[in-house]
């Protein structure tokens, strides 16, 4: 049995074009907010203070991304996953230093999430093509991926769109958020060009 399946194109038929762009423009504008009310802090624990405020302030922008999708959020509550659906993908997001990628397992809550992806395991395992059914749930991450340089802390260097395996302990699929957003003119894939907006107010808190 063959399919014509494949991670990308069930993302493309899944997400919008529309919700990526507003939860890149969520992360980047939750990251600044984080960045600001932490840069009056002590060196000593400032990395530990940006992550927590990174996690708050990331968390409260994209929940509201979603919402302005209409993708189904979760509802803010303390150290909790935000997620919502579109489509046939769960999309949840957490955050990174570069090339510590293994971070994201660390969360119990991450790895019960990821299970539905053995459904999707097929589609880069040819030999298993057998067993494949397009499942009716799947799970896709936002991770933003940061600099450990306090000097260019502020934003995200990447935003990368990726579909762990059942046990997070690698990637079906992942490409930046920036080339994924491509393959929406590449596809043909129509589009209203709405573009969903955040307003970057920041509170520096602390001072």
């Amino acid at each position: 049995m063959t399919t014509k399946d494949t991670i990308p194109d069930l993302l493309l038929t899944s997400v919008s074009r529309e919700l990526l762009l507003g939860v890149e423009d969520a992360l980047v504008i939750g990251a600044k907010r984080a960045h600001a009310a932490a840069s009056g802090m002590h060196e000593g624990h400032y990395p530990h203070v940006l992550g927590q405020l990174r996690h708050f302030h990331m968390n409260e922008t994209f929940q509201r991304a979603l919402a302005t999708s209409d993708a189904s959020p979760t509802p803010l509550r303390g150290n909790g996953i935000v997620s919502g659906h579109a489509g046939m993908f769960r999309i949840a997001r957490f955050n990174i230093r570069d090339g510590i990628w293994n971070n994201g397992r660390r969360s119990q809550t991450r790895r019960q999430m990821a299970k539905a992806n053995r459904a999707i395991e097929p589609l880069v395992q040819p030999d298993l093509f057998c067993d494949y059914q397009r499942p009716s749930e799947a799970l896709v991450f936002f991770v933003a991926c940061f600099s450990g340089s306090r000097a260019s802390s502020e934003s995200p260097t990447s935003i990368q769109v990726a579909v762990p395996d059942q046990n997070m302990l690698g990637w079906l699929f992942r490409e930046s958020l920036e080339n994924f957003i491509k393959r929406y003119d590449q596809s043909g894939t129509q589009s209203d060009h709405a573009r969903p907006k955040l307003k970057a107010k920041v509170q520096i808190i602390g001072k």
